[in-house]
C-alpha cells in the first residue's frame, strides 16, 4: 500500500519560461493547498501565489489538479507551474517537502502508475524511450507502445497460449475422452500458429530495439586511408582532425548521429599498424577493442594506393574504398565493395543504404514496437519453450511435457508486461527514468 505523497520537478534542469513541480499521493491536494492556497477542481487551472512554510511568497503561477483514479499515477495529483529557473523550482520543491511531501526517486511516478494498474510495464518503459528518442522513427514506435499496441499484441499471444493450454491440460486430465494428440491436426496447426506469431513478434521487437538503442559502428583501417574524413562526412561537421600525417588520430572519437532514421553511434579509430610510439600503441589497442565491441565494422581501404596492404581483412566487415575523387584509373572497388569520396560525397548514400541493410534496418517502421533487450530475450524464451514442447509431443507423444513448456512460454510473456515480474527487476527498470517521471 502506497501511503506517502511524493514531489519532484518534472521539467529538465536549466532556465526556461515555465517549470513544473508534480505532487502525487493521498495528501497531494492538501500539500498543494498549503503551498498555493485553495486548489482548483480537478481538470481546471487557477492562478495562485506560492508560499513557503513561513508564509513568504516564493513564486506565482498556475495550479492544476487531478483526482484519483483519473490521473497518470492513479492517485491524487497536483501540478504547480511556476517560473522555470533552478532557484524558484528548488524553493518550490522545498516548500512542498516542508508541507509533508517526500522527494521522489527516479521513475517513481511511472512506477506508481504501474503499481496502480494505470499502465503495464511495456508502456512504462516506452515512456522512458519516448523521452530519450533520438529519431522521429524511434519516437513514433515509443508512442505506439505507450498507446498499448505492444501490450495488446502480447496479450493476444497470451490468450492464444491460454486457450491452447486449456485444451491440452483438459485432454491430460480427462484421458477417457481418448484424444490422440499426434492424430489431432488441430494441435499441430495451433502450435505452428503460435510459433509463427512469436517469431513475427521477435522480429518487430528487434526492429524496435534497433530504433531505440541504435547501432555501434567502428571505422577501422590502416593509417591515412580516410577514416577521419569519412567520419566527418557522416557526422556533417569537422569533428575529427584530418591531416596527411599518419597516426593523427590517437584515440577513439565517438559521435551519435541520425543516419536517415537509424541511430548510429559512430567510432573513429586510430590506424591499425605496428608502432613503437607509446601513445599511438594505446590508440591502436583501443581501436582493436572498439572493433570487437562494434555491431558493424567499416573496413576502409585507400583506393588510390596500389602499394598499400590489402587491409586487415576483418571478417564480416563492410569494405569501403575511399578517395573515389582521386582514384580514377587506379584500383577502385572490387565486387561487393563500396567506393566513396568524403570530399565530394560520392557513394555516401549507397554506403548509408548498405549500413541499413547490414543491420536489418527498414525505413518503414510502422510495425516496430518500442522494445528492449529484455523483451526480446523473453520472447525468445517463449518461442524456445513452444519449440521444445512441440519436439516432446512429436517424439514421445508427451502431452504433459507440452503442457509444461506452454506454461513456461506463458510465464515468459507475463514477464514482458509485468504480470509476473520480480521486485528487483522493477527497481532496475524504473531507476533509469528521470526523477520527475
Amino acid at each position: 500500500m502506497i501511503s506517502d505523497t511524493i514531489a519532484a520537478i518534472a521539467t529538465p534542469p536549466g532556465i526556461g519560461g515555465v517549470g513544473i513541480l508534480r505532487l502525487s499521493g493521498k495528501d497531494a491536494h492538501a500539500i498543494g493547498a498549503a503551498v498555493a492556497g485553495k486548489v482548483p477542481a480537478a481538470g481546471r487551472f487557477k492562478y495562485r501565489r506560492f508560499r513557503d512554510a513561513a508564509g513568504n511568497e516564493i513564486d506565482q503561477g498556475l495550479v492544476l489538479c487531478f483526482g484519483a483514479p483519473a490521473s497518470f499515477t492513479g492517485e491524487d495529483v497536483v501540478e504547480l507551474h511556476g517560473h522555470g529557473g533552478p532557484t524558484p523550482m528548488a524553493m518550490l520543491l522545498t516548500a512542498c517537502i516542508d508541507a509533508g511531501a517526500r522527494e521522489a526517486i527516479p521513475g517513481e511516478f511511472s512506477q506508481r502508475a504501474f503499481l496502480n494498474d494505470r499502465i503495464d510495464l511495456t508502456q512504462a518503459e516506452a515512456i522512458a524511450d519516448l523521452i530519450s528518442s533520438a529519431t522521429e522513427q524511434a519516437a513514433r514506435s515509443a508512442l505506439r507502445s505507450i498507446k498499448g499496441d505492444f501490450s495488446e499484441h502480447i496479450q493476444n499471444l497470451e490468450q492464444e497460449l491460454i486457450n491452447f493450454r486449456m485444451y491440452v491440460e483438459a485432454a491430460i486430465d480427462f484421458p477417457e475422452e481418448e484424444i490422440d494428440f499426434l492424430a489431432d491436426e488441430g494441435v499441430q496447426k495451433r502450435l505452428q500458429k503460435i510459433k509463427s506469431q512469436l517469431q513475427e513478434t521477435v522480429e518487430s521487437a528487434t526492429a524496435g530495439e534497433l530504433l531505440q538503442q541504435g547501432v555501434q559502428i567502428a571505422l577501422v583501417g590502416e593509417p591515412n586511408v580516410g577514416k577521419s574524413s569519412l567520419f566527418n562526412a557522416l557526422v556533417g561537421s569537422e569533428t575529427a582532425i584530418v591531416t596527411d600525417i599518419p597516426g593523427t588520430t590517437r584515440d577513439v572519437i565517438a559521435k551519435s548521429i541520425n543516419l536517415g532514421g537509424l541511430l548510429v553511434h559512430l567510432l573513429d579509430t586510430a590506424g591499425l599498424c605496428e608502432s613503437e610510439d607509446t601513445v599511438e600503441k594505446i590508440g591502436i589497442d583501443r581501436a582493436r577493442r572498439a572493433l570487437e565491441e562494434a555491431d558493424l565494422v567499416l573496413e576502409l581501404r585507400d583506393s588510390t594506393n596500389k602499394a598499400a596492404k590489402n587491409g586487415p581483412n576483418i571478417e564480416s566487415a563492410l569494405v569501403v574504398n575511399t578517395k573515389a575523387d582521386l582514384s580514377r584509373g587506379h584500383q577502385g572497388a572490387s565486387g561487393g565493395e563500396i567506393l566513396v569520396s568524403s570530399k565530394t560525397t560520392e557513394g555516401i548514400p549507397e554506403l548509408i543504404q548498405q549500413i541499413k541493410n547490414r543491420v536489418g534496418f527498414s525505413n518503414s517502421t510502422d510495425n516496430a514496437f518500442s522494445a528492449r533487450k529484455r523483451h526480446i530475450n523473453l520472447l525468445d524464451a517463449a518461442l524456445s519453450a513452444v519449440v521444445r514442447g512441440e519436439t516432446e509431443l512429436n517424439s514421445a507423444g508427451a502431452g504433459e511435457l507440452l503442457a509444461e513448456e506452454l506454461r513456461v512460454a506463458h510465464d515468459a510473456l507475463g514477464e514482458i508486461t509485468g504480470k509476473m515480474t520480480a521486485d528487483d527487476l522493477l527497481g532496475e527498470i524504473f531507476s533509469g527514468f528521470c526523477i520527475g517521471k
